[in-house]
């Protein structure tokens, strides 16, 4: 059920500036990428550096909604996501045993010219978001980071861990949850688990299985897949933090197959499917929200390296997003790059951003507490109308 969707990339605009101002992009993840591919637009020079090798090209599954949607069509892979992943447009709720409670319609968020909801696994868009930067003309080195950064008045001087250095005029950190840069920097915010944790593997997708399926409640607070292809879709279980020091990764098909024990439907097949170790990812859900600035002289946070929320409102890959487009909209639009323009970024980001770590931290708190009256489906909501409108 591959979809496909209209491709028009927005142009961004840039002032005349000679020589051309450059940026370095930290971490060629989601916001990393994206952000590179919009400031080649722009007609900046970019450099991008990706700690991993392997040019990050690892994970398990995701559903992106209406709103992250648009920034691919801005950066104009929309309609080869749409061609590998599975487009779909409601969910179905469950009882453990299987029983079907109701079929709803996501709200689409991206407009109505974009699905509700595109499954992919993580690896096939990060490969179509790579091959995306690299045909930017971004110039990519893997398997390298920052070790140092000077600032003073009118650039940033950096040295890589391959032993080179260089000078831009801006540096974005896009190194995620765990941030380098961000405390080379100064900033001290960190992320802090919320007690929650996270079970995730790919399973085949069975021909009826055309959206998200949702079970709350049974051996886990929930249980869920999604699917992510023609033949894929992945399959998570949601349960309190164990100590992960207690979980040898060598039993993490076992573990997460025993956890599906309690669950009918089509839970069976996938416990079937569940032997590989390697192929099952356990994380805690974390919170975190940088509250002050975003950055420090002409060094910018951006994506998980300022924020990230669990994912029980599947917004995460969105914000990281909606970040990159926002920033990239800034830059190319000002003629100068100051202080003032950073604060700008960062405080239209900031209400929109708080509102979606804020709800899925509350969501997920409901569930720790075993409230039944809880108004998720209200805070869903009214959470979809913040989301609709533009970032």
């Amino acid at each position: 059920m591959a979809a496909t969707a209209p491709q028009s990339p927005v142009v961004h605009r840039t002032h005349p500036h000679t020589p051309t101002r450059t940026v370095l992009v930290i971490g060629g993840g989601t916001a990393g990428s994206t952000l590179a591919v919009l400031l080649r637009t722009a007609g900046f020079g970019v450099d991008l550096v990706e700690a991993k090798a392997d040019g990050n090209v690892h994970g398990s599954g995701l559903a992106l909604q209406g709103n992250a949607l648009r920034v691919l069509r801005e950066i104009g892979i929309l309609e080869r996501a749409c061609e590998l992943g599975y487009s779909s447009d409601g969910v179905t709720l469950l009882t453990p045993d299987g029983t079907e409670i109701l079929t709803q319609q996501d709200v689409r968020t991206g407009g109505e010219d974009l699905p509700a909801t595109l499954g992919m696994r993580r690896p096939v868009l990060q490969r179509i978001l790579m091959a995306a930067v690299r045909e930017s003309g971004t110039r990519v080195r893997l398997g390298c980071t920052v070790n140092r950064l000077a600032q003073d008045a009118t650039g940033v001087d950096v040295s890589f861990t391959d032993g080179t250095s260089g000078r831009y005029d801006l540096v974005a950190a896009a190194d995620g949850l765990n941030s380098a840069t961000r405390g080379l920097i100064g900033i001290t915010d960190r992320p802090a688990p919320t007690g929650m944790a996270i079970w995730r593997t790919p399973a085949p997708r069975p021909a009826g299985v055309t959206r998200t399926h949702l079970v709350y409640g049974g051996p886990a607070h929930i249980a869920g897949f999604c699917p992510t292809s023609d033949t894929m879709m992945y399959a998570f279980l949601v349960e309190a933090a164990r100590d992960r020091a207690s979980i040898d990764p060598a039993s993490y098909a076992e573990e997460m197959r025993r956890l599906a024990e309690g669950y009918g439907g089509h839970w069976p097949g996938i416990r079937a499917s569940i032997t590989d170790p390697a192929q099952v990812n356990y994380t805690w859900f974390t919170r975190h929200l940088v509250e002050g600035p975003w950055h420090r002289g002409r060094v910018v946070l951006v994506g998980d390296a300022a924020h990230v929320c669990p994912p029980t409102l599947a917004q995460g890959a969105a914000m990281s997003l909606e970040d990159a487009s926002v920033l990239a909209e800034l830059l190319s639009g000002h003629a100068v790059w100051d202080d003032a323009l950073l604060t700008a970024y960062r405080d239209r980001r900031m209400p929109r951003v708080r509102t979606v770590v804020d709800t899925s931290v509350r969501i997920g708190q409901w569930q720790l507490d075993g409230v039944r009256d809880a108004d998720v489906s209200g805070l869903l909501g009214r959470t979809s109308d913040v989301l609709k409108e533009l970032p």
